[in-house]
C-alpha cells in the first residue's frame, strides 16, 4: 500500500527566501506520509543549515533512485539537480539563489514529463532573481508552461470556497485592458471547464465571470471591454454548452462565488482575484497551473525573504498545496 502512495516532488524555490523552511517544517507533520511518498529537490547544504537553525533533527538521504522513497517521518529524500554546493545567505537575494531555484524546476518538470513521479510542489521563487539568472519567465506557470512545450494553460487560486482562474497573469496594470479580449477570455473560460473535469470531475461546471471596469461598465460608460470583447467570449461558451453567467461586477460575482454558486471564477487580472481570496483563505490557498500534462500545485506567497532565516514562516499553505497534489494524482490514476 505504500508504494501506491504518490511521489511527489518538492522543489525548494529560492534558496534564501523561506523555502527551505517551510519545506522542512511540513515534512515534520507525520499526516503528509499519509497521503503521499515526497521528496526535495534542492541542495542539502542549505536544508542541513536551515535544519540546525531551526533545531530540527532531519536525516537527508540523497536519491539515486526514486523507488527508494518511502513515507518515513524524519527521513528527507533529496535529490540535488548538480553536485556543485549553494553559498547564500537567508534573506538575502541573488542570482546564484535563481539560478538553483531555476534548476530545480528543470529537473522537476523532467521527471515528470518522463513520467517518474506523480506531481510537483513548489516552494516560492523570487521573479526578479530569476531572472537575473538568465530566466526569461515572470514566474512558475510560464516557467512550466514553456519547458513542457504547452501552449494552452492557465493559473488557477484554490482556497475556501473559491477556485479562480486569470484571464491575464503577472502583466503591469496598464497593459490589461489591450489584453482583454474576446481570444484570450473564450481561451481561458474553454480551459477552465475542461480543467474542471480532469482535475476536479466536474464534467459541467457553474463558471462566473467579472467584468473588467467599475460596475460591469455601465454599458460603456465606464469602459467598452464587457461589451465587445468579455459578453462575446460568455455568449461564444454558451453556445458551446459551458454554463457561464455574466459577466458580472467583482463584489456581486465574489459574493456569489463565497456562497458557493459557482464551482469556479474568471478574473481579467492578478489582483482581482488575489484580494479576495487573501482576505478569506490567506494561509490555505493553492496555486495551481492548469493545462500542464502533470500536476504542478504551489503556495500562494512568496520567498518573504524579510522573515528567511527567523524561524517563524508559516508552512499551511505548502501543506495544503502538497495535500492538493496527492489528492489530484489519486484522481487522475482512476
Amino acid at each position: 500500500m505504500e508504494n501506491k502512495k504518490p511521489v511527489i516532488a518538492m522543489t525548494m524555490g529560492d534558496p534564501s527566501g523561506i523555502g527551505p523552511e517551510i519545506i522542512l517544517k511540513t515534512l515534520q507533520d507525520p499526516s503528509v506520509y499519509k497521503k503521499c511518498r515526497p521528496f526535495v529537490i534542492g541542495h542539502a547544504s542549505v536544508l542541513k543549515k536551515t535544519a540546525l537553525n531551526l533545531g530540527i533533527s532531519v536525516r537527508i538521504r540523497k536519491l539515486s533512485d526514486l523507488s527508494a522513497i518511502r513515507p518515513e517521518s524524519g527521513l528527507l529524500f533529496l535529490m540535488e539537480p548538480d553536485t556543485s554546493s549553494v553559498k547564500l545567505s537567508p534573506g538575502v537575494p541573488s542570482a546564484e539563489g535563481g539560478k538553483a531555484a531555476g534548476r530545480y524546476i528543470e529537473t522537476g518538470a523532467r521527471l515528470a514529463l518522463s513520467g517518474k513521479i506523480d506531481a510537483i510542489t513548489t516552494a516560492p521563487i523570487n521573479k526578479e532573481t530569476l531572472k537575473n539568472a538568465g530566466y526569461p519567465y515572470p514566474g512558475h506557470t510560464e516557467f512550466f508552461a514553456a519547458l513542457s512545450k504547452t501552449e494552452d494553460y492557465g493559473m488557477m487560486l484554490a482556497g475556501g470556497p473559491f477556485r479562480i482562474i486569470f484571464t491575464t497573469i503577472h502583466e503591469p496594470i496598464a497593459r490589461i485592458a489591450p489584453l482583454i479580449k474576446k481570444e484570450a477570455v473564450l481561451k481561458t473560460i474553454r480551459l477552465l471547464n475542461r480543467e474542471m473535469n480532469r482535475l476536479f470531475g466536474i464534467p459541467r461546471p457553474l463558471i462566473g465571470i467579472a467584468s473588467l471596469n467599475p460596475h460591469g461598465g455601465e454599458n460603456g460608460l465606464f469602459g467598452n471591454e464587457e461589451q465587445n470583447e468579455i459578453l462575446p467570449a460568455v455568449q461564444t461558451a454558451r453556445e458551446e454548452g459551458i454554463q457561464i453567467s455574466g459577466p458580472l461586477s467583482p463584489d456581486a460575482l465574489f459574493h456569489k462565488a463565497y456562497h458557493r454558486e459557482y464551482d469556479a471564477v474568471v478574473v481579467m487580472y492578478h489582483d482581482q482575484g488575489m484580494i479576495p481570496l487573501k482576505m478569506i483563505a490567506f494561509k490555505r490557498s493553492v496555486n495551481i497551473t492548469l493545462g500542464l500534462p502533470f500536476i504542478r500545485t504551489s503556495v500562494d506567497h512568496g520567498s518573504a525573504y524579510d522573515i528567511a532565516g527567523k524561524g517563524i514562516a508559516d508552512p499551511s499553505s505548502l501543506k495544503e498545496a502538497l495535500s492538493l497534489a496527492a489528492k489530484l494524482s489519486k484522481m487522475k490514476k482512476k
